[in-house]
This record gives C-alpha cells, structure tokens and sequence, in this order.
C-alpha cells in the first residue's frame, strides 16, 4: 500500500480524505516537483547549447518544426513549473489551497499537441523529440493530479453555506418547545 495515496482508513468515521492537502505534502509530490523542476533545467541547457549547433542543419521543414517545438516546449515546462510551485507554497503554508486554485486560473496545463506525422519531423534531432515526449507525460501527470486536487475544491464551493441565521432560529425554536 502506498503511503502518499490517502485511503478510508486515514480518516475519522464519515469525514472523506482532503487528498490536496495530502497530496501536497507527500513524498510522491517531491519528487514530481524534482523531476519537473529537472526537465525544466535540462531542457534549457540543452536549447541553450547542443539544440543551437544541432538545429543549424536542419531543412527549412525541420528548422520551422524545430524553432516550434521549442518554443511550445519552453511554455508548457514553464506552466508545469508555475503549477509545481503553487503546490509548494501549499505545502510549505505560504498560501492555502484555495488561494493556489485562484492563482491556478492563471496557468494553462493544456497545449497542443505536436505534429509527429508532418514533414520534418523525423529530421528533428532526437534529444528535442525526447524532451517534448517527456515533457508531455510530465503534463499528463500533472493535469491529473490537478483535476484530482482541485475538482474536490470546486465540489466544496458548489456546496450551500451554512445559514447561521437559521442555526440560531433552530435552537431558539427548539428551546422553546417549537420543533417542527
């Protein structure tokens, strides 16, 4: 049994897991947050260096395709960073989930998606291919996990406030014999 993965047992009778909350705070969250902020890293120095000598070769196709792809590449690992780093300020107590949600609003985790198929794509030097590949599934982790955290968020807000003018009308009712 995975500790990071909340289950009934971890909760008092009747009360469900706040699995955002649980998830923040995980082993599981550190090293999605390590692996992200690497890839984020690793993609940089590899554009900043061998991307630069490798794409000078391409075809007109290929150096279109290349110059695109690095460009979407760059922005999803960004978006992916920023949502990364809102987790961590969860955890970390520098704001609440709430707070992240509304911050959230602000990051895009989806994209489109590359043309594997068209041409010039295969001429794209193999590191850049894999970069997008890698990036891509970091982002379908990712955008699981946020809707996983933040659709038990929009559940709650869905849910009506208490009335505490009620409440109180309630127990005056009930304190003078009025039930009912």
């Amino acid at each position: 049994m995975n500790p990071d993965v909340p289950t009934d047992r971890d909760a008092p009778d009747g009360e469900t897991v706040d699995f955002a909350a649980r998830f923040a705070g995980s082993e599981t969250f550190r090293t999605l947050f390590r692996e992200g902020m690497a890839l984020v890293e690793e993609t940089a120095a590899y554009l900043d260096g061998p991307g630069r000598s490798e794409s000078r070769g391409l075809s007109r196709a290929a150096s279109l395709i290349y110059a695109t792809e690095s460009m979407r590449l760059t922005t999803r690992l960004m978006q992916l960073a920023s949502w990364l780093l809102l987790q961590r300020a969860v955890n970390e107590g520098e704001m609440t989930q709430e707070q992240a949600g509304l911050e959230k609003t602000k990051v895009r985790i989806e994209d489109r998606a590359a043309d594997r198929d068209g041409p010039g794509w295969d001429e794209v030097p193999v590191t850049l291919r894999d970069l997008v590949e890698r990036s891509r599934r970091l982002q379908e982790r990712i955008r699981k996990l946020d809707e996983a955290i933040y659709a038990d968020l929009e559940d709650r807000a869905r849910e009506p406030a208490p009335n505490p003018v009620a409440d109180q009308l309630g127990l005056l009712a009930h304190a003078f014999g009025r039930d009912g």
